[in-house]
């Protein structure tokens, strides 16, 4: 009882504490730790306990022969996924290690999943690609036109495969009787590389068809794997056929696929790619026939217009002359009355050139007379000036008469004028004593103020 007295005073005394956290705390921080420690990283394991929510998302399990972790796969992750995982597979998950706050649970949040083992085969499919086209095995610049009317098709792939019937159903439907050669061959499995090549090698050995197809329907990455063999790759791009590659579904890529003149993204697209329409050639061909028929009436009926008119050109000789001599009667006509213009105009000319040639004599009384004239003008001229300037002189006159201060004097006014010569205008100026000189209209006196007064 004292220890533990001692001990719950210690613990009472402790300088800090350790905090208390809630339940959801202690999670998210966990979460945060996990997240923050373990990267994003690659986790192979089968599935098991999978689960498509109603939202879209996959939840599932990952197992081995010790353990298992869950995992979750969000609908904006899984679309893009390329296939469903089923319970048992066996599965490589690119995920993020995380924990679920709401129930404690370490779970994987995936990002990517693949079959187990695709990995590594894409890998190895990426180094034998990135070789291959460092050779110039792909160069766009040693592709081939296909022909654009096959006399025959051949086929690489298995007689037993999907994909010839759909070539063939497409051949059928687009050019009936086109015909095919197949070099059977099998498609996937051990060794399928190696024989899908020597199909290939054979069909250039024997020349036998215009276009070559290499197909199958699709499959995983392990079912399309003899289309990546090197070897095939090889024999594709040596061939001396033209080579359409028609592997797997669209999303499907395969070296067979670079390597070929053409890549199609199915086998029946394949066959759409090397054969024309039967019936876009029939009906190309009857508009061809219609335009050379147009082409043909035309001609004809230009050369016949033509045959028309040489006809009417083909006079006898004596017709000709007889043209030949109405034309000079013509020009002749038409000569005689153009010299009788010309002189009639001439004539003309002449008569006014004479009436416009004048003797010294009567130039000489025509200069006089406007002489004469102008002298008039000039007189007149001279007078009229003077008479405007005779009335503006006496206007002046009066004007400065009426304004000349001696005027204004003789009617008795006089200029009032300080010793110093100023003009008195106000009496109030004034002081009595002051003497001023007074200005008269004749003469001036000198006069002294004695009184002031103002008005």
């Amino acid at each position: 009882m004292l220890a533990a007295m001692d001990l719950a005073d210690d613990l009472s005394d402790s300088p800090s504490p350790l905090p208390v956290l809630t339940v959801s705390e202690l999670n998210r921080m966990a979460r945060r730790a996990l997240e923050s420690q373990l990267p994003l990283l690659w986790v192979e394991g089968e599935v098991s306990n999978f689960t498509r929510a109603a939202s879209g998302h996959w939840y599932f399990s990952l197992k081995d022969a010790a353990a298992q972790v869950r995992c979750v796969m969000f609908r904006g992750r899984n679309q893009f996924a390329g296939f469903t995982p089923a319970n048992g597979d066996h599965v490589e998950v690119r995920a993020l290690p995380s924990l679920y706050e709401a129930r404690g649970e370490f779970q994987l949040g995936a990002e990517q999943i693949r079959r187990a083992g695709a990995g590594r085969l894409y890998e190895a499919f990426l180094r034998l690609k990135t070789k291959l086209e460092a050779e110039g095995l792909f160069d766009p610049a040693k592709k081939r036109a296909l022909p654009r009317f096959p006399r025959r098709l051949g086929i690489v792939t298995s007689p037993q495969a999907a994909a010839l019937h759909d070539v063939l159903t497409a051949l059928a439907r687009r050019m009936p009787g086109l015909p095919v050669i197949l070099y059977p061959t099998p498609v996937q499995g051990a060794g399928a590389g190696a024989q899908i090549a020597g199909a290939i090698r054979t069909a250039g050995a024997r020349a036998e068809c215009d276009v070559l197809l290499v197909c199958r329907g699709g499959g995983s990455l392990e079912d399309l794997w003899g289309f990546n063999d090197e070897a095939v790759a090889r024999a594709i791009a040596a061939s001396p056929i033209p080579v359409v590659s028609g592997v797997g579904h669209e999303t499907d890529f395969t070296l067979a696929d670079f390597a070929a003149d053409l890549r199609a993204p199915t086998p029946t697209a394949a066959a759409e790619l090397a054969s024309p329409v039967r019936r876009e050639l029939l009906l190309q061909l009857g508009q061809l026939a219609r335009q050379l028929h147009r082409h043909h009436a035309r001609r004809q009926h230009g050369e016949m217009q033509r045959l028309d008119y040489l006809a009417r050109r083909l006079v006898h000789p004596a017709e000709q002359l007889r043209r030949q001599r109405d034309g000079l009667d013509q020009l002749a006509l038409r000569l005689r009355n153009g010299l009788r213009a010309r002189l009639t105009r001439e004539a003309l000319r002449m008569a006014r050139f004479a009436q416009q040639l004048v003797t010294p004599r009567h130039a000489v009384q025509r200069e006089q007379q406007r002489l004469a004239a102008l002298a008039g003008r000039s007189g007149r001229a001279v007078e009229s000036a003077l008479a405007r300037r005779r009335l503006t002189l006496a206007r002046l006159t009066s004007s400065l008469a009426h304004l000349n201060p001696d005027g204004v004097l003789a009617r008795g006014y006089a200029i009032v004028q300080r010793q110093d010569g100023r003009v008195v205008q106000d009496a109030a100026t004034l002081a009595a004593g002051d003497t001023l000189d007074l200005r008269l209209h004749r003469g001036r006196a000198r006069t002294r103020v004695e009184s002031t007064s103002v008005d």
